[in-house]
């Protein structure tokens, strides 16, 4: 008996957690396919999906005090939204997600192309978005796990787009002894994805047409999907 009022409650969970789950594990196959000179590990790529979860837990506490902060120091609207979107969100967010990106990767010895860096840090996004996901998605239903399979999840991927590109330049630009341009791009590959990151929740936020939404992330996919393109096709050993 107990079985039979079980089982209806377990499995609508089940569905909720695959219909988090399948998008970014889609997209992350489509993104390492794309690696054409040589493919990742197992183990590096497994460690980076933990380092994203990992990266959630650690946003999750720098919003919490960053928020309260915010929410004592600044009391005129527009210039909290804009340190709310930019800073505790964004800045939090894919601040942890590069912390654990580079003390994963950068001296790993498997860090030997550019595209590397594209593969490591959209792994990391979507270990990000793949809790962040499952959380909203248990939390809200399905009508939810829809709206960010099109829309949060591709969004943290073309976050992780950007970042690996400033990242696989930053590596090669280290290996050639280029010390200070390779910081320039290491900070690159946070201030790039950060503003993006904030662009996106601020659009997403404002009282406006939803139109420029639609246009933002239009945009942003299709120059990100551009961007794996490209580097794929051109990745070379560094």
């Amino acid at each position: 008996m107990f079985y039979y009022l079980v089982a209806p409650l377990l499995t609508y969970k089940i569905i909720l957690i695959l219909a988090a789950i399948i998008p970014a594990v889609g997209l992350m196959l489509r993104v390492y396919r794309s690696d054409r000179l040589e493919k990742e590990s197992s183990y590096i790529l497994g460690s980076l999906v933990k380092a994203g979860i990992f990266s959630a837990l650690i946003a999750l506490v720098l919003e919490r005090i960053l928020g309260t902060l915010l929410d004592a120091a600044v009391h005129d609207n527009g210039l909290y939204q804009i340190l709310l979107y930019f800073v505790v969100v964004a800045l939090s967010e894919e601040g942890a997600k590069y912390f654990l990106l580079q003390k994963n990767t950068w001296e790993s010895p498997e860090f030997n192309c550019q595209y590397d860096g594209v593969v490591y840090a959209v792994f990391v996004s979507l270990g990000f978005a793949l809790w962040e996901n499952i959380s909203y998605v248990l939390h809200y239903g399905l009508s939810t796990a829809l709206i960010r399979a099109v829309t949060a999840i591709p969004g943290h991927t073309c976050f992780g787009v950007f970042m690996g590109v400033f990242y696989g330049v930053a590596r090669k630009l280290e290996n050639r002894g280029l010390h200070d341009k390779s910081q320039l791009f290491r900070c690159l590959a946070v201030v790039v994805p950060v503003f993006l990151h904030g662009t996106y929740d601020f659009i997403a936020s404002a009282e406006i047409s939803a139109w420029y939404f639609v246009v933002f992330i239009a945009a942003l996919f299709a120059v990100s999907y551009w961007m794996v393109l490209k580097m794929s096709r051109i990745d070379r050993y560094i």
